[in-house]
């Protein structure tokens, strides 16, 4: 009978091609040190996020091992005696039991909710620093798509943590919640009855534990695990200034490492110290939760913020009655602007791709001061975000400052219309003015202090020369929009005459180098070419 052996010999061959380094830990680590990182502040909150849910998992499975997850109610008889003998469920007894009567339960439960401060708050900070810079752009959009998902799925598994402890705190957000749900025409009552489980409270305690401890941790890992595919495969951003000295930064093994590992036991070590020396989710002091009653006072943990000021800001008497169903514009509006912004959040790099009809891949960050209609609209969404999340708090702003209530929420809504657009006019001008500093450092140098007297009798300070590396960084020059070029019959279709006026608008304020008359080179804020190219000339001296 006759044998093959092509798979035995392309095995063979299989295994001699294989590198060396991956057979053994001692190849995988000079792998490692073979791969160079840049130790920038963005990155190490990137290793802020990583400890956040490391801590958010281990304090998790400590307390669900005491955590009863049942809105059934039963009879207060722990350590806290001015509740006992109080009608609680069995979330708000079983939270009770591990802050007084579990070894080292409130501990656990502080450090948990702080985590959970932590992870959203480095995740929006990550997401600042890559759209000011320019991270999001090919080939690393995707990327983009996958951090705002993780950021929107922390939040949903950070609202849904907190509403567990089931006290007067979180019944009052729930409460909010379900107005919400039926707030939503047609189909109102349907959702309210799908997430509730039937009449408020329902079954909402045991469904949130669900999304809780199964359904968002299960997205955390499949984002975080997607991203280090990708980031492995597209590769590290290179900062501006790394990229104008040649800077390749440090071996991933052993000093990134170490210095990542330093910064993470920093981080576990800072919130556990918050957890044993602050109060935080005093549930005993809020009392169980009571469908009949809400808390005055109650504010949601600030990464909520955003939609409960959103509901505080829309005036009263916005309804309507159409087709025989009652439209609530105070609850639509809000959670319509809401998605909104989230939405265009990300879709952003698509959108800025589109009319700069860029289609290359950047691997080099971009500084703020060099793109700024991006940087304006960045602040200006900041603005609008911190607007929202400031009127979460109106109540709490009036009774601290000893003004009305109506004051802070009308101040709040002409801020939010007028707010962002003279944010991002002056954002822009300001970016301008540091470019043309930047040119001026380029072309003459810094001052020395030195002042010496000309042949004809005046005085100029003399100026010293920047080195070639910071040369290099002050000359950088984005690139500009490519032109739009008519179709076959030679006509701007309405599509791309709207593209073309958009790719103007964002080339505006790029300052170009030029020359004077005298040929003396000078630094003008440069009007936006008609036919521009793909890339801008560099500044020479």
């Amino acid at each position: 009978m006759p044998v093959d052996r092509r798979a035995a010999t392309l095995r063979r061959r299989f295994v001699r091609a294989r590198p060396q380094h991956r057979r053994s830990p001692r190849g995988a680590l000079a792998g490692l040190a073979r791969r160079r990182v840049h130790l920038t502040w963005t990155n190490l909150f990137g290793v802020v996020t990583a400890t956040s849910v490391v801590v958010l998992a281990v304090t998790g499975i400590l307390l669900s091992r005491h955590y009863v997850p049942s809105g059934d109610l039963v009879t207060y008889a722990g350590g806290y005696v001015p509740l006992v003998g109080s009608r609680v469920s069995e979330a708000f007894n079983s939270v009770m039991a591990i802050s007084f009567e579990v070894t080292g339960g409130l501990l656990l439960r502080q450090t948990h909710h702080w985590a959970a401060l932590l992870l959203p708050a480095s995740l929006v900070v990550q997401l600042m620093s890559a759209f000011f810079s320019g991270a999001f752009r090919r080939p690393r959009r995707l990327s983009w798509l996958l951090q705002v998902g993780l950021l929107v799925l922390v939040m949903v598994g950070g609202w849904s943590g907190y509403a567990l402890p089931d006290d007067m705190l979180s019944g009052t957000g729930l409460r909010i919640v379900e107005g919400v749900a039926l707030g939503i025409p047609v189909v109102g009552v349907w959702v309210a009855r799908l997430l509730f489980g039937g009449e408020f409270p329902g079954l909402i305690i045991e469904r949130l534990y669900a999304i809780h401890t199964a359904l968002v941790p299960a997205g955390i890992v499949a984002i975080a695990v997607l991203r280090l595919i990708l980031a492995r495969r597209r590769g590290p951003t290179v900062p501006a200034r790394a990229a104008a000295t040649g800077s390749r930064g440090v071996r991933l093994w052993p000093v990134g490492a170490l210095a990542m590992l330093g910064m993470g036991a920093v981080t576990a070590a800072v919130l556990v110290l918050f957890g044993a020396a602050t109060t935080i989710g005093p549930v005993w002091s809020y009392g169980p939760a009571d469908p009949g009653n809400a808390g005055a006072g109650s504010q949601p943990d600030w990464y909520m913020g955003l939609l409960d000021g959103a509901l505080r800001l829309v005036p009263p008497g916005w309804e309507v009655v159409w087709f025989g169903y009652t439209w609530t514009f105070a609850v639509l509006v809000p959670v319509a602007v809401v998605g909104a912004w989230f939405i265009a959040l990300a879709a952003y790099p698509f959108l800025e791709s589109w009319i700069t009809r860029d289609t290359q891949d950047h691997h080099v960050l971009e500084r703020p001061r060099n793109v700024p209609v991006r940087t304006g609209i960045g602040v200006a969404g900041a603005l609008f975000y911190g607007v929202l999340w400031a009127a979460a708090g109106a109540d709490i702003i009036a009774t601290t400052f000893g003004v009305s209530f109506e004051s802070v929420i009308r101040t709040l809504q002409v801020t939010l219309i007028l707010g962002p657009p003279l944010a991002f006019g002056v954002t822009r001008r300001i970016a301008v003015g540091l470019q043309r500093k930047d040119r001026h450092l380029a072309l003459h140098g810094h001052e020395t202090g030195h002042v010496v007297r000309t042949a004809d009798g005046g005085y100029a300070e003399t100026h010293a020369p920047v080195d070639a590396a910071t040369r290099a960084l002050l000359e950088t020059t984005p690139v500009l929009a490519a032109p739009v070029r008519p179709g076959l019959h030679g006509r701007l279709a309405a599509r791309q005459r709207l593209r073309g006026h958009l790719g103007r608008w964002f080339a505006q304020g790029h300052v170009r180098p030029q020359r004077t008359s005298l040929g003396t080179p000078t630094a003008e804020l440069a009007p936006t070419p008609a036919n521009a190219g793909s890339a801008s000339p560099q500044l020479r001296a």
